[in-house]
Parts: structure tokens; C-alpha cells; sequence
């Protein structure tokens, strides 16, 4: 008999009683979770990763093999379910299930939050290397095959820290006690931003720790697939010091860094400053102006070229620096070309906001890294699904909202001994961007 108590009983409509009963049987809210899955076959990207980490349980006694555990952290983290604990439910969600490539049963279950946690918790810093390296040679080998330059924008965000979590430290910048995560992107002629490395560091690391480990192997890879590629790298003014400009002459680099304003580079832009402000009082509005010097603080080597971009806004002057190398042109199109890179933003809101990136409560440093890792694959996975809908009204839409539409969906599942059926909403908003999405994944019946 059907204990009453646990129906949901909702006032009157049209005079009939509205009643809820978690007893619907196989039904899912994540259909969707299968595109995801589609292109992570397509492109062997959890296969890849699950071969970096060793696996150091006793064979005889392992039911759930690596790639199973990180196709299953991977594609909840992709669908929204930041912590590992929303897989005690989500062990037996059958389009979860579907997508690890497992029977929909009623014993079927994918491995619970402690499994999860522990292989969280095994990975070591070898495993974390081979994680970042196959990550980022998996990056590179998207790019276009006719890729003559690229852009690496480098970006440090903070990551606040709610506990006693290994090298978290008290930031004064961000006010906080935090990690603070260095991610590099790289962005060829075709415009699309990809993530290419995410490395995790203590709260009071300074802009260059881990910097030039990370550059090095994206450089290494990017001119042993492009010889001849032309390499650009781009951040903002934490990086513009000697340590950056002496490495990018020691790897022929071309840069566009910020600067952070002094006495000296003041003197230097007084005559900027004053024809801004000149013009703004004869105009009557907004105006920008740009300059252009040589400039050597005490520590460079030698003297480096300098745009200088000063601005009247509502009658407060604004003032900015870049240190750059003389391939760019003018002193205008370097700090538009510097502008570029205002978009990553967009980029590091999607990795902590979409991906969950912040999600970093274990108490040892190395599983907080192996957790991040976790987020960068998800959002190469995302980017992946969003190349396969260029040319469709869904080109630019954020990782967000894109799940909303197309993983979020609602599903009654049935199996029959040929078939499984996933029945959706005939309702459902998203019946055209389903079928856009299944053209470009699934190939044809040959």
C-alpha cells in the first residue's frame, strides 16, 4: 500500500486535487548530458586524461575503473553539480549513467562520493603534470591546421578559501584568504579563446610564480605543431616587469603588457596629459588621446617602447601604460589590440561561475588542483560543444546558458531489450537546438 504521507498534495484546480509522488520511475532532468558525451567520445578527451592518472588500488578489489570515475566527475561538473556529494543521488540518474556508457538497471549504480573523494585525494604531482601537459597538447591540436599566430592571454583570479586548506594565505590585493589561480588561453586567427592551462597556487604567490613553467610547454607545443607560428603574449600590468620582458626575448616572444603608473612615466606622458586635458575643455566632452616613448625603470636591460593612453571622463583624467615590442604599430592600435583581451574576463566568470572552479575545500593542495583540472576539462569539453554550433544562433552563448537549454532537459526513460528511449517534453523550448547539435556530433548511419 502507498503511504499517503509522502504525497505532495497541492490546493484545488478546477476543482480537482493536483498530488506529486516521487514515484514516476526512470526519469531524468539532464538529457542532455548525452551531447556532452557524444563529443567527449568524439574526441577522446576523458580517455586521454584518465591514462595520465595511475591507478594504485588493489586490482582485485576495483569495481569502477579511473575513466569511469572521471567521466562521471566530469560530465556532473559540465551539467551543474559542483560537489561530489550530489553523486550519491546522481550514482543512479539514468542519463548520467547512459553517458558513462552504463546499463540503465535497476542495480546499476556509477561510484559514490567517497570513491569519488578518494581518487580526488590519490592523485599525486606527476599525475597532476601529466593531467596539465595531455590537456594542453589536447588544446593545441584543436587549433586550425592553418594557425600562423596566436595570443596567449595571461590572467591570476582569486579563489577565496573557507577553511584550513593547504597554502591557502591571506591576499592583500583581494582582501581575502584565498588560492590564486594562474590560467593561460590561447587564441588563434579564428578568434575562439581556449583554455589552455589552469594551475593553482598559494594565496600570496606573486604574478610570475608557475608563470614561465606554464609558457614554456605551451610554447614548446605550439612551435613543435606550428614551426613558423608568431606567438604574442598579452596580461595586465602585474606582469609587466623585468622577469616577463627578459623571458619573452630569451623565447622571441612579441608582448603587450600593462604598466603600472610611477613618477617617472608620469613626467614622461605629461605632454599626453596635458592635450587631453586641453581638448576636453575645448570640445566640451569625453576625449582620448595616445602617446607613444622609449622608457627603462632601473631594472630592464635595456629601453622598451611605451603607449601611453590618456582620457577626460566626466572631467577625471585616466591614464594608462603598456610596455610592448616594436612588431605592433601604433600607439591607438596597441592599446586596442591590449583591449582584446578585457573578453578573457568573460572567459574566467564561465571556469568559476559555470564550471565551479572555486570549488576548492579539500584540504590537501594537490586535490584542490586535481579539482580545478576538472573544471578546465569541463570547459574544454563546453568548448568543444560550442564549436560544433558555429553558424547557428547559439555561436557566442556562455557555457550557462547553454546548459540551461540544452543539457537541462527532462526526460522519461524506457528499455526495451532492443532499444533504450529517452521520451522529452514535446513542449520543450529546445527542440531545434537538439537537432542543430545532433547534425554536427552523431555521424550518419553508414
Amino acid at each position: 500500500m502507498q503511504d499517503s504521507a509522502l504525497d505532495l498534495r497541492f490546493p484545488l484546480i478546477s476543482g480537482k486535487e493536483v498530488c506529486c509522488r516521487f514515484d514516476g520511475g526512470e526519469i531524468t532532468s539532464d538529457a542532455g548530458l548525452l551531447f556532452l558525451a557524444q563529443a567527449d567520445r568524439q574526441l577522446g578527451l576523458t580517455q586521454r586524461l584518465a591514462q595520465q592518472i595511475l591507478d594504485r588500488r588493489e586490482p582485485g578489489k576495483i569495481i569502477h575503473s579511473v575513466l569511469d570515475l572521471l567521466r562521471e566527475r566530469l560530465y556532473a561538473l559540465a551539467a551543474g553539480y559542483e560537489d561530489a556529494n550530489d553523486l550519491d543521488s546522481l550514482k543512479t540518474d539514468p542519463a548520467l549513467l547512459l553517458s558513462c556508457g552504463k546499463k540503465v538497471a535497476a542495480q546499476a549504480a556509477l561510484g559514490s562520493q567517497p570513491t569519488l573523494s578518494r581518487l580526488e585525494n590519490s592523485v599525486d604531482s606527476k599525475d597532476l603534470r601529466c593531467l596539465g601537459v595531455a590537456l594542453a597538447e589536447f588544446v593545441i591540436a584543436r587549433l586550425p591546421s592553418n594557425t600562423q599566430s596566436v595570443v596567449l592571454d595571461v590572467d591570476a583570479t582569486d579563489d577565496p578559501c573557507h577553511g584550513q586548506q593547504e597554502f591557502e594565505f591571506f591576499n592583500g590585493y583581494y582582501d581575502c584568504h584565498c588560492y590564486v589561480p594562474l590560467l593561460v588561453y590561447v587564441t588563434a586567427e579564428d578568434g575562439r579563446q581556449r583554455l589552455l592551462s589552469a594551475l593553482l597556487r598559494p594565496g600570496n604567490a606573486s604574478a610570475t610564480v608557475g608563470l614561465f613553467g606554464l609558457l614554456r610547454r605551451a610554447i614548446a607545443l605550439l612551435r613543435e605543431r606550428f614551426p613558423q607560428v608568431a606567438i604574442t603574449l598579452r596580461a595586465d600590468s602585474a606582469f609587466g616587469q623585468e622577469a616577463v620582458l627578459s623571458f619573452c626575448a630569451e623565447q622571441d616572444l612579441a608582448f603587450v603588457l600593462g604598466l603600472p603608473s610611477n613618477s617617472r612615466l608620469r613626467q614622461l606622458s605629461a605632454s599626453v596629459e596635458a592635450g587631453v586635458k586641453r581638448e576636453a575643455a575645448k570640445q566640451q566632452k569625453d576625449v582620448r588621446l595616445f602617446g607613444s616613448f622609449l622608457y627603462q625603470a632601473d631594472s630592464w636591460e635595456a629601453p622598451q617602447q611605451v603607449v601611453c593612453k590618456a582620457e577626460m571622463l566626466a572631467d577625471k583624467l585616466n591614464v594608462r601604460y603598456l610596455v610592448h615590442s616594436p612588431r605592433l604599430q601604433s600607439a591607438e592600435q596597441t592599446y586596442l589590440y591590449y583591449c582584446q583581451r578585457g573578453d578573457r574576463e568573460n572567459r574566467i566568470k564561465e571556469i568559476k561561475a559555470d564550471l565551479f572552479s572555486g570549488r576548492t575545500s579539500c584540504t590537501r593542495f594537490l586535490a584542490n588542483q586535481f579539482r580545478l583540472l576538472l573544471s578546465a576539462a569541463a570547459c574544454v569539453l563546453w568548448n568543444a560543444v560550442q564549436e560544433a554550433l558555429s553558424g547557428t544562433p547559439w555561436t557566442n552563448a556562455q557555457i550557462g546558458t547553454l546548459r540551461l537549454k540544452l543539457v537541462k532537459v527532462g526526460a522519461r526513460v524506457v528499455s526495451s531489450c532492443r532499444r533504450i528511449w529517452l521520451h522529452l517534453p514535446t513542449s520543450s523550448p529546445s527542440q531545434k537546438l537538439w537537432h542543430s547539435l545532433f547534425r554536427k556530433l552523431v555521424p550518419a548511419p553508414g
